[in-house]
């Protein structure tokens, strides 16, 4: 809370536009569902009629699904209580899927590495560039997903569903593939190097230019 109000008060932006976000800020947190969804809307709202604030708050949800989606054991992530939580981080990570990128400041990039975004819908999302070291992605729909230039390495994206996406030039190193749908992917000068494909679909993929070095698969 302390550095976004720092942040805050860096930014020429109007003074009641800054109360109304650090209000909508204190919605977020530890509040029921339906108040903190609200308040995820409204953050997309502000963002979009008031560019000044666009970074500052993808960088506010990042934050909160970086805290929300720490890596998990499996039977947290079934639990009911985690419910709630995992509705949370879908309507964070779907705003800042389809944020405006051109608004993004040059050198500035979504950090959601070490995050646990398993069986999440990213279909569409806009990651492009986005940091995902060591994400837990397994199961998650990323089908027709900008992932071009994004950080992938050690991510675990076994079952996801990466149909169509736009992987070209990401790091996937050391990722685990296994049994992922890469059907009709784009994977220009993708770095697989010691990457796990074993029963990977890979039908129709775009692999011109791809790093295969040492790449573990059984199906190609």
């Amino acid at each position: 809370m302390l550095a976004i109000q720092n942040k805050l008060k860096n930014n020429k932006g109007d003074n009641s536009n800054q109360d109304y976000l650090m209000k909508v800020l204190q919605r977020l947190e530890n509040n029921p569902i339906e108040t903190s969804l609200a308040a995820i809307n409204d953050l997309e709202r502000l963002a979009e009629v008031n560019p000044q604030y666009h970074w500052i708050i993808m960088d506010m949800l990042t934050n909160f699904v970086r805290n929300k989606a720490a890596n998990l054991c499996p039977e947290e992530v079934m639990s009911n209580t985690s419910v709630n939580t995992r509705s949370l981080i879908q309507a964070a990570i779907t705003v800042i899927g389809r944020r405006d990128t051109k608004k993004d400041p040059e050198n500035e990039q979504i950090d959601l590495s070490y995050t646990d975004l398993r069986g999440l819908n990213l279909q569409g999302a806009n990651l492009e560039q986005t940091n995902l070291y060591q994400a837990n992605l397994s199961q998650a729909n990323l089908a027709d997903a900008n992932l071009s230039g994004a950080i992938l390495s050690a991510a675990n994206l076994s079952g996801a569903n990466l149909s169509a996406a736009d992987l070209s030039g990401a790091i996937l190193s050391a990722a685990n593939l296994r049994g992922a749908d890469l059907s009709g992917a784009k994977l220009h000068r993708v770095n697989l190097y010691l990457a796990s494909l074993e029963d990977a679909n890979l039908s129709d993929a775009i692999l011109d230019g791809a790093n295969l070095r040492e790449v573990n698969f059984n199906k190609f």
